[in-house]
């Protein structure tokens, strides 16, 4: 028992959110790094946000450049330790803390060495949150794809380094869908390889699928519960989305 809550300590120790929250206790630059890499990680959900609160592509844009760019530099400068808790509920927080503020005038400073924004921004918000009843909701819908997002890319680089990058092709699109009937001998024939392997296959993708989402949220935790509660939140904002379509 005691090996065990040793083992979740250990994980959590040194996630992302984790090492933001220690900075405040001493001077090493791994939580101002940290905080830096979730920022640019979760640059779409605060765009979308912003977007959603009726800004156009381009001023959603200089908003969410200008705000995560204040966002860390105040962290660097102050140290002071964020909230107990998950990172996607700070950063909302933040988020509207800085738009209920003089943020107009915030957007003239010089923020080119700011994180630069991902690709396909805008293309992936029409798609996802084009339903989107209100902007917390579509912070919620697209924090939750890019989680999944980010932990297919991290799927499709491990096949690519076995060499299994055909089969991942091939079995993406039932990550979360079953084939229907006769699918799975039309992949067989084309990857020349038996059903029943692709079955196996698809089970272990789906499986690894969620061990990397799972880790990618909990780089946003500092605990197991935390975590939990996460990827209720998760859960929750994938079905909303689904009851959207």
């Amino acid at each position: 028992m005691m090996a065990a809550s040793q083992r979740s300590h250990d994980r959590f120790a040194n996630t992302r959110w984790s090492m933001v929250m220690q900075q405040a206790s001493g001077d090493s630059p791994e939580g101002s790094r940290a905080l830096d890499e979730l920022a640019q990680r979760y640059w779409y959900p605060v765009y979308a946000y912003v977007r959603r609160c009726g800004h156009t592509a381009a001023i959603a844009q200089d908003i969410t450049r200008t705000f995560l760019h204040r966002l860390i530099e105040e962290f660097r400068r102050s140290h002071e330790q964020p909230p107990h808790g998950h990172f996607r509920k700070f950063l909302l927080a933040q988020l509207n803390a800085f738009l209920g503020g003089d943020w107009r005038e915030a957007i003239g400073e010089d923020t080119s060495n700011a994180l630069a924004p991902p690709p396909d921004l805008e293309k992936r918000n029409q798609h996802d949150n084009a339903e989107a009843a209100s902007p917390e909701q579509a912070y919620q819908r697209s924090f939750a794809f890019e989680v999944l997002a980010r932990a297919l890319r991290r799927l499709q680089a491990e096949a690519r380094q076995t060499g299994h990058t055909d089969m991942f092709a091939a079995l993406q699109p039932y990550l979360s869908r079953d084939p229907v009937a006769g699918e799975y001998e039309e992949i067989a024939k084309r990857l020349h390889s038996p059903p029943l392997a692709l079955v196996l296959a698809l089970k272990r993708l789906r499986q690894r699928f969620r061990e990397l989402a799972g880790q990618e949220l909990a780089d946003t935790v500092t605990s197991p519960e935390d975590l939990a509660n996460e990827q209720a939140a998760l859960h929750a904002a994938l079905r909303d989305s689904q009851a959207a379509l």
